[in-house]
């Protein structure tokens, strides 16, 4: 292992589930443009092909497919679709994830109002949606016995963020997930398949746009007791991942699993005071 190659990427397979998402989206086009290949999952058929015709103006090395990242059965077949088409899984990225109304305490509610429907929806995308691409393709990984999985946490699964109480219940969940299936594939599978996940703080996207900005793009009272909690002083940019889940997958990284890396501005480490 040379400093020349250490970060090379290129022609790895790399699977990204919810990846019509901002921050899923925009790790596909780092990652094609640093010559890998790219699986991207989502759930909506139009957004795939929408994603798909976007992400081929770079390269040709983009395959997309449409369905629920729950359904065990269409992960199987699109396994399948993969390794007939490239013959190897290098990389999972388990970005698949959202909240519902029901699942977070409105301003004028309490805990005893939460809508357990909703919170186990909540559960099912966030952990069922990462736990089954995991096993599933992570199989493939095992038997060649080299891969890399990241998972996707969030600063709410260390801290109690008011409101979003299935979201945080989840992303706690991922955390551990995350620390358990790092030991499992070592011990097991061998050191080259590693795990990990990273912990963005906070990042303007379409479900949260209305919840931290105004229409005038202000800040929120929310969007502003974040800022104020945040020493950088600002919400994340989508690039800003790159950097770390780029590593993450790459042979720089080649003794690093079961971490939970913070992508925050500083979040996780302020007191407030």
């Amino acid at each position: 292992m040379t400093a020349t190659n250490l970060f090379d990427i290129s022609n790895k397979v790399i699977i990204i589930t919810g990846g019509t998402g901002a921050l899923g989206g925009s790790m596909a086009q780092h990652l094609l443009q640093a010559g890998a290949r790219i699986v991207l999952l989502g759930l909506h058929e139009e957004k795939v092909a929408n994603s798909i015709a976007a992400l081929k103006k770079t390269s040709p090395d983009v395959l997309g497919f449409s369905g629920n990242v729950t359904d065990k059965e269409w992960l199987l077949q699109i396994r399948e679709a993969i390794l007939h088409t490239w013959g190897k899984i290098d990389v999972l990225i388990n970005a698949a994830g959202g909240n519902m109304p029901g699942a977070t305490i409105g301003p004028d509610q309490t805990i005893f109002d939460l809508n357990m429907a909703d919170f186990k929806k909540v559960i099912a995308l966030n952990l069922d949606g990462s736990v089954l691409p995991s096993l599933v393709f992570g199989e493939t990984m095992a038997t060649q016995g080299k891969g890399a999985i990241i998972n996707i946490s969030s600063m709410t699964a260390t801290r109690a963020i008011t409101r979003v109480v299935g979201y945080s219940a989840s992303k706690a969940a991922i955390e551990n997930f995350t620390k358990w299936m790092a030991t499992e594939m070592a011990l097991k599978f061998g050191g080259a398949i590693r795990v990990n996940a990273i912990a963005p703080g906070f990042f303007i996207g379409n479900q949260n746009r209305a919840l931290l900005t105004n229409k005038d793009g202000s800040f929120t009272e929310r969007g502003e007791t974040i800022i104020k909690n945040t020493p950088m002083k600002r919400f994340g940019e989508a690039a800003e991942l790159h950097g770390v889940v780029h590593w993450l997958i790459s042979d720089a990284a080649s003794f690093v699993t079961g971490a939970i890396i913070p992508i925050d501005g500083g979040f996780g480490a302020f007191s407030g005071v």
